[in-house]
């Protein structure tokens, strides 16, 4: 095993670089398509005379989409390969972003952010698969946090788009370009991206490991010889092949199936992990950071304002984790995220309940507003460095290899499931009461803290192969 300071001095070869940011672009999507509605979510309500309840369905809509994809993703990863799976997804994205742009009912609407839905769901899975599978092991925290470096970017980049348009045509909801509105305009901006990440799909070459598994070892050695010359091509080939040869001999043949409620007990960690980041209610703040602070006394150019400032902060504290990721490991990083999350949406939660008024006239008085503004970026910020790059980080790599694709599939589809549940619950729980509200995702940063010191043990350095028998219960076959 590497030590600490060869993996932070580990020169990345330029073509890994490419590849993993090249994988990458789907994040990019993943986050500009998930969140390019906070700006448009206004204009669509009254467009369409919706109703609370139907906004935050058409809202969340997309997000069952994802869940779907996500868990299909595994199996069309696994039987035609991750670049397939790629181009399949650039296909969903560029059709939604056309199909909402030009919707002419909530219905059509829905429709069009549900096959997106499905883009999505396909992008968060093989891109996290995919770089951790062509990622030399002294920097595969690094570069699978691209992915959620992409995420952020894309988020920035939906964001500011948004603001851009609205403020143009003064309003998300006023004509623009050929005598559209401009928040149909935001979800048209989804095809150039959608372009670009189909483009990419046709110049990656095929996961070596995919390859090995499909007993093509002569073209998984000579993309393992591109992306790690200095490193023993056929002891990586080996390890898979023996890996594979262990599942064979231990009767699981690529099954999820285990006799942990039904999975294998990795499976669960993934899925725990997964469901945690999105309970602490991070997409809230990208989501319906627009309306909140319009309802908190913010003008609506202001509150776009807000929300673009936020995705920067984002930006910046993934790089962050970037740096750090290699350096210090998993478990410290998201330990630190867990406490900076529950300090914060607590604080938040005691904001808020100095609120006056009700509904759309909610204000905080006072220095309030302040505090609650201050809160919700250290959030962003906590998450930003800890949870957000490293879980995807931890998917991409503590599956076994026969079953990653898959297992990455189901705790993706139990992110998304996670995150509409929150999605979809936020603006009925928020009139209700938002200090109830975040105080409960307050109890959930805290359970993430205890969830990572108990059961999520340290993969800094270690092979996908090595990374994957430190979940293997003891006495068994691989322990």
């Amino acid at each position: 095993m590497p030590t600490a300071k060869e993996q932070i001095t580990a020169k990345i070869p330029q073509r890994v670089i490419w590849l993993a940011l090249a994988g990458a672009v789907g994040g990019f999507l993943f986050g500009f398509d998930s969140s390019v509605v906070n700006g448009a979510v206004d204009a669509i309500k009254d467009e369409f005379a919706l109703s609370e309840a139907v906004t935050g369905f058409a809202v969340a809509i997309a997000l069952l989409g994802c869940a779907a994809g996500a868990f299909l993703a595994g199996k069309v990863a696994d039987r035609y390969g991750r670049i397939p799976a790629m181009k399949l997804g650039a296909l969903l994205f560029l059709v939604s972003a056309i199909g909402t742009g030009f919707a002419f009912g909530v219905w059509d609407l829905i429709f069009w952010r549900l096959v997106g839905g499905l883009g999505i769901g396909l992008a968060s899975v093989i891109a996290p698969a995919y770089i951790s599978e062509i990622s030399p092991r002294q920097v595969r925290g690094r570069l699978a946090s691209l992915q959620q470096l992409a995420i952020t970017t894309g988020i920035f980049a939906a964001l500011l788009s948004d603001a851009l348009f609205a403020t143009t045509a003064d309003g998300a909801d006023q004509a623009f370009w050929l005598g559209l509105e401009a928040w149909r305009w935001m979800f048209l901006a989804a095809a150039v991206p959608a372009v670009v990440y189909g483009w990419v799909a046709y110049t990656l070459p095929e996961s070596p490991r995919f390859l090995v598994f499909q007993g093509k070892e002569d073209e998984a050695r000579k993309v393992f010889d591109s992306i790690a010359p200095s490193e023993d091509t056929d002891r990586h080939i080996r390890e898979i092949q023996d890996a594979i040869e262990e599942d064979k001999l231990s009767g699981q043949k690529g099954s999820l199936r285990g006799k942990t409620f039904g999975l294998q007990a990795v499976v669960w960690v993934g899925i725990n992990l997964s469901v945690l980041q999105q309970f602490v209610g991070i997409n809230v703040i990208f989501y319906y950071s627009t309306t909140l602070w319009k309802a908190v006394g913010f003008q609506e150019k202001d509150s776009l304002t807000i929300s673009v400032a936020t995705s920067i902060t984002n930006i910046l504290v993934t790089l962050v984790a970037i740096a750090l990721v290699d350096r210090i490991g998993r478990r410290p990083i998201l330990l630190a995220g867990s406490i900076g999350m529950a300090v914060s949406l607590g604080t938040m939660a005691l904001a808020f309940s100095a609120a006056v008024g009700s509904g759309s006239e909610i204000s905080l008085p006072g220095a309030w507003g302040p505090v609650a503004l201050v809160a919700a970026n250290v959030f962003v910020v906590s998450f930003g460095a800890s949870w957000g790059p490293l879980v995807w980080v931890l998917l991409g790599e503590i599956f076994p290899s026969r079953i990653r694709a898959r297992a990455l599939g189901l705790a993706a589809a139990a992110q998304w499931v996670a995150n509409f549940a929150i999605t979809l619950s936020f603006p009925v729980m928020a009139a209700a009461s938002l200090p109830l509200t975040y105080a409960m995702y307050a109890l959930f940063a805290a359970a993430s803290f205890f969830f990572v010191m108990f059961k999520v043990p340290e993969t800094n350095g270690m092979s996908l192969e090595q990374a994957e028998t430190l979940f293997v219960p003891k006495g068994s076959k691989k322990a």
